[in-house]
């Protein structure tokens, strides 16, 4: 058979870590081939080869019968192969234009001068042409997470490439959205455009995927086609075990309430909110994307301000004005966007995960080294954290293994509410697994916990009690046993 890319035998090494032993993929013209694994299998580094960012250490790429070896993005981008990767690569104070054609300029430059206009509408056409709808003049820092992300799948299709990887193209889209990728993937494949569609999410692979491939521990396993295999199958392959039971059931011991939201009201994103926490409590926070829940907790965290309403902890009124405050009165918060906002990729894992109790561990002004060495180790051990040493760059670790540092950087804080703010997301299954069990662990413990979530099965698996929002106000709530995905969806939608 002959395929438009051929990977064989690719190893690549990074210090302490083998990330690519003999890995391999082949991809057919005009098809979308899933690619799976869990984190730190290897996948986005045997793509990010592909697409030039590095060069392997030994094996070859072969594209359409001749043998490549890229030392740069632009060496893969003429070779017909763009990428979009899970990480937001866009400018946030140039325009959605812009950033489309960023590099290309000279498309749309004469005597120097650039002529915006022309650039506009190219770029607005070829979002109308994939039915996207969104003003190119708008600056990307105005846009949400889920259009900067149609801006990035735009841009790699504005290449013409005959080859595009897509890294969790929906990790931040609404079902809406999604729809609109998969409308877009449809006519590139017609057109014959090659698709490596890389997702945790076992119902888009079905649906979109003609094979899926699956790589565990930096190897290749095998490709099957998706119509011949099941979720369990594949997931299996993926961890090397089976996983049973994804959502360990529990028996929640409910204490006394901790938090309390009273006419909680931040004017034109969320109205009238009243809800309780309770002692050793999941509570579910459910809605579409837009509908406030991120909203809600940012403004309880301090980081934004309401415009009225009342915060309880432990019976007592408080007044939360920054972060700062919000730690102090024991409440933590796992941001949705965990390399934005969550961790500092550039420096070790060591000082992301004691940042928050640096005040704690010093003394005269110094560091106790021997105290942070020590908490540092503790909550690695305790989070099994996968790493060559703590001293290992936080950006290094795989999707999963950063999440689990942004945990343990606030369990040393030993919060009494800790917010979770979409926990799972860009995680595969064996790592959801661990923090599911995680979760429940620090909920027996006593921990309240307050997680937002878009994915139904997780908030109908983890939560002991669930509220739905929408357009900015609590329009259901219901205990575990009485939830169900119609009744939740059917609330969000306010059908």
């Amino acid at each position: 058979m002959n395929y438009i890319v051929e990977m064989n035998d690719i190893n690549k090494f990074f210090p302490g870590v083998q990330a690519l032993s003999n890995a391999q993929l082949k991809l057919e013209k005009g098809e979308v081939l899933g690619l799976i694994g869990e984190n730190g299998a290897g996948k986005s580094t045997l793509m990010n080869i592909l697409s030039g960012v590095f060069p392997q250490d030994s094996g070859d790429i072969i594209i359409n019968d001749k043998k490549v070896k890229f030392q740069s993005p632009n060496d893969a981008l003429m070779s017909g192969i763009s990428m979009i990767h899970q990480e937001l690569c866009l400018v946030p104070e140039m325009t959605v234009a812009e950033n489309i054609w960023i590099g290309r300029e000279d498309k749309f430059t004469n005597l120097n001068i650039i002529n915006k206009k022309k650039m506009q509408q190219a770029a607005q056409n070829l979002m109308s042409k994939y039915n996207i709808d969104l003003d190119c003049k708008r600056t990307v820092s105005s846009l949400s997470i889920s259009e900067m992300q149609l801006v990035e799948i735009i841009r790699a299709i504005s290449f013409d490439s005959n080859v595009i990887i897509m890294d969790e193209p929906t990790s931040t889209l609404t079902a809406r959205e999604v729809e609109i990728l998969f409308n877009i993937i449809h006519v590139l494949k017609k057109n014959g455009v090659s698709i490596i569609f890389i997702s945790h999410k076992m119902d888009e692979l079905f649906n979109i995927c003609d094979r899926i491939t699956v790589m565990r521990d930096s190897k290749y396993i095998d490709t099957l086609i998706t119509s011949e295999t099941n979720p369990d199958e594949l997931i299996s392959m993926m961890v090397g075990r089976k996983i049973n039971n994804l959502f360990p059931k529990r028996e929640p011991k409910i204490g006394e309430v901790v938090l309390e939201l009273k006419s909680f009201t931040r004017e034109g994103v969320f109205d009238n909110v009243n809800l309780q926490l309770h002692k050793g409590e999941v509570l579910g926070i459910s809605g579409l994307v837009g509908a406030g829940r991120s909203e809600i907790v940012r403004s309880l965290f301090g980081i934004d301000k309401p415009t009225s309403g009342e915060v309880y902890i432990d019976g007592k009124k408080v007044t939360i004005n920054s972060p700062e405050d919000a730690i102090n009165n024991g409440i933590a918060m796992v941001t949705e966007d965990r390399a934005l906002s969550g961790l500092i990729l550039g420096v070790p894992i060591r000082h992301n995960i004691t940042i928050v109790i640096l005040k704690m561990l010093c003394k005269a002004g110094f560091i106790n080294k021997k105290k942070d060495d020590s908490a540092c180790d503790e909550m690695i051990k305790k989070l099994n954290i996968k790493t060559s040493s703590k001293q290992q760059l936080a950006g290094q670790l795989s999707g999963g293994n950063q999440q689990k540092v942004v945990l343990a950087k606030w369990l040393l804080r030993h919060p009494k509410v800790l917010i979770l703010d979409e926990p799972t997301r860009g995680i595969d299954v064996g790592s959801k697994s661990e923090i599911y069990k995680l979760i429940n662990d620090l909920a027996n413990q006593g921990i309240s916990i307050l997680m937002i979530s878009s994915e139904l099965p997780e908030v109908l698996g983890m939560s002991d009690r669930i509220l739905v929002l929408r357009e900015g106000k609590i329009t259901y709530e219901c205990n575990r046993d009485e939830a169900t995905q119609e009744k939740i969806m059917e609330y969000a939608f306010g059908n």
